[in-house]
């Protein structure tokens, strides 16, 4: 369960976000003095239109991109504004990351795809390939290749890696979006009972029934908060 205390530090704390992008003599601001905090044991759902930064949120949050101003801290550790290989060392560590364009290799077994995030990050908290495969009902899929399993499949083996290093961690943009209700819901009470287990659970999501394991909701609109509620 999420720590009641208000004043509790949080797992994600992200400050005063700002991300430019140039493109010849135009410049586009993604996001606009964003705030976001997740607390151990809490899962908090980012909404709002297209082009509203949520993705550009998400990348700034789990250090594959860097924020142009303010920081993104994990556990209480800095990761923005680092060199990529000390961010890159960090996220393997501490976020597990569950993209819509998908995180597995091709060319991999879904065990081969866990086992390569387990290397990510040689002296972190390694969960068994066996247990994480039992977890999302893909034991019998451990030597298929990603290009072989059906969308909800794809999706939890794409969980599965991003749960590989135990992460303190998980971002997870629209990890729904594609799929059929019973793998959806699946889905979704893994990531649920990351939270209850004492992680910190951030969705980008659209899904009305991600939105109902959520204890808070934050919108973004022209890459600022607009709305929080719970």
């Amino acid at each position: 369960m999420k720590d009641d205390d208000p004043n509790a530090a949080p797992l994600l704390d992200g400050r005063g976000l700002y991300r430019f992008f140039r493109v010849g003599e135009d410049e586009t601001a993604a996001l606009r003095g964003v705030d976001i905090r997740v607390r151990r044991g809490e899962t908090v759902a980012v909404i709002g239109p297209s082009g509203s930064g949520k993705s550009t949120l998400l990348a700034c949050l789990a250090g594959l991109d860097e924020p142009s101003g303010g920081a993104v801290h994990v556990g209480g550790t800095r990761i923005s504004h680092r060199p990529e290989a000390e961010r890159s060392r960090l996220r393997a560590r501490h976020v597990g990351i569950l993209l819509q364009s998908g995180t597995l290799i091709r060319h991999l077994s879904v065990r081969d795809n866990i086992r390569l995030a387990r290397a990510a990050d040689r002296h972190g908290r390694h969960r068994p390939v066996t247990e994480l495969l039992d977890q999302v009902e893909l034991s019998h899929r451990a030597d298929a290749l990603p290009q072989e399993l059906s969308g909800g499949e794809l999706a939890r083996a794409g969980l599965a890696a991003a749960l590989a290093n135990d992460p303190d961690v998980v971002l997870a943009d629209e990890p729904t979006g594609e799929l059929d209700g019973d793998s959806e819901q699946r889905v979704l009470q893994i990531l649920r009972r990351r939270a209850n287990d004492g992680r910190a659970v951030l969705l980008v999501t659209h899904s009305s029934a991600a939105l109902s394991i959520a204890d808070r909701v934050i919108t973004l609109h022209d890459g600022r908060n607009v709305d929080e509620r719970d």
